[in-house]
């Protein structure tokens, strides 16, 4: 057999050498999120994944009922990153107590990890865990919210209202606001079963576009939903409420806020704020306040114990409290003697209120 020359197969050798280099070159490399954070770029953002844009401070999610009890999630945020999750209402007594303690540090480590609401589920803990996510979620509405107020108000806004309790089933709404204009509006819940699947696939998206339409909560209830339409308007001023300074659509809603807003031109705009609702052993209380140049300047209970001897100890004990908020400007305000769960639950509600103001 006849031997290549040398020279011919060095020769033979580089030229394979060199298409085998330029070969690799026109591969583009495959994009993963490892490669991207190697090469000093953030990963996409995943979807309820918490705000990035300076938002400091606490965040208070909506309370999330679960079969054993109310599920309320709090926040503490530093330039948009979760540094701190913590439960400030859980399930209680009996078995509830074992669960609650075992389930939620676990769960309140998992929220700071994931800096979004996408945390698994922990074993035995079926209920307890999807009220947290529920209520995560809530509270990273809420920082979004406030992160594009922050960026320019044209920037679209997501706002999660309070659930509204009916006599057929919660309601509760979501709004999109941009130019402090209503964008969207949806019902996150809404009743159902039975007769109800009918009147809430009737009367919601027709709420849902009498909210965009009006830009406010003062919308006209849908004929033969009369309960579901209550329901939606409230928690659609719920939404509102939590729109920061400068959004707009707290103007239009027009509850709470009107007599500051007359006064003080150059001043910024009064906020109104509503509170997340308080379960307390005689009733709900829901604490509603108007803030103006950093100050309370109204504080109103939209919902307290009512019934048998509730009436008197309300009517009794809200206006001090009311008062004692606005002097006081924060939630350290002394109980009204008599008045021990009311007071507790007034407190709750007024400082998850003040926490959408960042203070």
């Amino acid at each position: 057999m006849r031997k290549s020359h040398p020279v011919r197969r060095a020769v033979l050798a580089g030229a394979a050498t060199v298409s085998g280099i330029v070969l690799l070159l026109s591969l583009k490399p495959a994009s993963d999120p490892g490669s991207a954070q190697a090469a000093g770029q953030a990963p996409p953002a995943a979807a309820g994944q918490a705000p990035q844009g300076g938002v400091n401070g606490a965040v208070t999610g909506d309370a999330a009922q679960t079969q054993y009890g109310a599920v309320q999630v709090r926040l503490t945020m530093n330039n948009g990153k979760i540094t701190q999750a913590e439960a400030v209402q859980a399930p209680k007594g009996g078995r509830s107590d074992q669960i609650t303690t075992s389930s939620v540090p676990r769960l309140n480590q998992a929220a700071v990890a994931a800096q979004s609401a996408e945390i698994d589920a922990v074993s035995g803990a079926t209920y307890t865990s999807a009220g947290y996510k529920k209520s995560l979620q809530s509270a990273l509405d809420k920082a979004k919210a406030s992160a594009g107020a922050q960026q320019g108000s044209g920037n679209a806004q997501t706002l999660t209202g309070d659930v509204a309790q009916t006599q057929y089933g919660p309601v509760q709404v979501r709004v999109t606001v941009a130019g402090g204009k209503i964008t969207k509006a949806e019902a996150v819940q809404a009743p159902k079963g039975g007769r109800s699947d009918q009147v809430t696939s009737s009367s919601v998206p027709r709420l849902n576009q009498a909210a965009v339409a009006a830009g406010n909560a003062d919308i006209d209830a849908v004929s033969g939903a009369t309960y579901t339409s209550a329901g939606y308007k409230k928690s659609l001023q719920s939404a509102l409420d939590k729109a920061p300074a400068g959004g707009g659509s707290s103007q239009a809603a027009g509850s709470g806020g009107g007599q500051a807003a007359g006064s003080g031109g150059g001043q910024a705009a009064p906020r109104t704020l509503t509170g997340s609702v308080a379960q307390t052993q005689y009733g709900p209380v829901q604490v509603r306040v108007t803030v103006a140049g950093g100050k309370i300047t109204k504080a109103e209970a939209v919902q307290a114990p009512k019934g048998g001897r509730s009436d008197q100890v309300t009517s009794s004990s809200v206006p001090r409290l009311n008062q004692a908020a606005v002097a006081a400007g924060n939630a350290q305000i002394d109980a009204v003697s008599g008045a021990t769960y009311t007071s507790a639950g007034y407190k709750k509600s007024l400082q998850s209120a003040l926490d959408q103001a960042g203070g």
